[in-house]
């Protein structure tokens, strides 16, 4: 999500006479700087916009269209009966983090046809705990690129680099690959060298780029994420673990997030107390900004800058960009 320093850097740089359209779903997480952005800019009566709310039809035979329309209401997803989203109940986090790792490396591959590195994908409301992303990741990495003799690895703060690892640029670097390689970036690790003293990570983009050993402080595992990393990715399968370790992040914009992750199927792994416990808790609280009464200030004329914020038609859609709606116009 678009946070207040983005934005305004994104807005001086329109020209004028330009128009320019957002897009996005404002009941997702905010966006990790300060702001709240999209939802200011939709509360400003002056600027058209425009809400998606109808399923149609097609989408209404997905159970995660459906569910996740129903988490955002407030209501329990149906685990029951469905071909696309499911709910493997269990309380112990242990046992969770078991239960995840077989779902991912046995079941799914067995049932669908998933590759579990490329196209599973884990995403945890918190990084520690035994259910964490921190903990889930050295399970997933023993079950699905164990380490075997003869077969080279690296070992770097902690973690142990293998080829086929799944792995995530955490910094943006410019200087790598043909445009830069950029934070939330995923690869597998195709090669290593001990000889050269380097690793090969063909990202999600088709570009391989190699990477020295001084260099692996830019890479982190990536066989399970936190939902916050996920936003703005999505995956064939998402893996959600839910224990109630993790209370305070159970919040209903954090599972709605993480179910719109996935394109085809979710798979919910833990508490049923923790479920509802996300489902019900609407979340943090706003931010409370002057964005929308700035943009409500009337125009003084003479006082307009040149690329000023509102030196173009500002449009604004409020959807998921994953399924198909029907408009509510809203202003002008």
């Amino acid at each position: 999500m678009l946070d207040v320093l983005l934005a305004n850097k994104l807005v001086k740089a329109v020209p004028p006479g330009a128009h320019l359209l957002f897009v996005g779903d404002v009941d997702q997480l905010p966006s990790v700087g300060a702001g709240e952005v999209l939802r200011d800019l939709l509360a400003a009566e002056r600027l058209p916009r425009v809400q998606l709310t109808r399923v149609f039809r097609q989408a209404q035979r997905s159970g995660v269209v459906t569910n996740a329309h129903r988490i955002n209401a407030g209501y329990l997803p149906v685990t029951q009966g469905l071909a696309d989203f499911f709910l493997f109940a269990e309380d112990d986090p242990e046992q969770v983090a078991d239960l995840v790792v077989d779902v991912v490396a046995n079941r799914l591959p067995r049932r669908f046809g998933l590759d579990p590195v490329r196209e599973v994908q884990v995403l945890c409301p918190m990084h520690r705990g035994p259910a964490g992303a921190g903990a889930l990741n050295e399970r997933l990495q023993a079950a699905l690129t164990p380490a075997r003799e003869g077969l080279p690895e690296r070992r770097f703060g902690g973690r142990v680099y293998r080829v086929g690892d799944k792995v995530m640029q955490i910094r943006n670097n410019y200087d790598k690959g043909q445009a830069g390689v950029f934070n939330g970036s995923v690869g597998v690790l195709t090669a290593l060298s001990l000889e050269d003293q380097e690793l090969r990570v063909l990202l999600d983009e088709d570009e391989e780029v190699g990477y020295g050993f001084d260099e692996l402080d830019e890479l982190t595992h990536a066989y399970a994420v936190s939902i916050h990393r996920s936003q703005g990715s999505e995956y064939p399968c998402v893996v959600v673990p839910l224990v109630l370790g993790a209370w305070l992040m159970l919040q209903r914009n954090l599972l709605y997030t993480a179910v719109t992750r996935a394109k085809r199927i979710v798979v919910l792994v833990g508490s049923p107390r923790a479920l509802a416990k996300a489902v019900r808790t609407q979340g943090a609280g706003r931010r409370y900004t002057a964005l929308t009464e700035r943009l409500l200030q009337p125009l003084t004329p003479g006082k307009v800058t040149k690329r000023g914020p509102l030196s173009g038609a500002a449009v604004l859609k409020l959807g998921t960009g994953w399924c198909s709606h029907g408009p509510r116009r809203y202003g002008g």
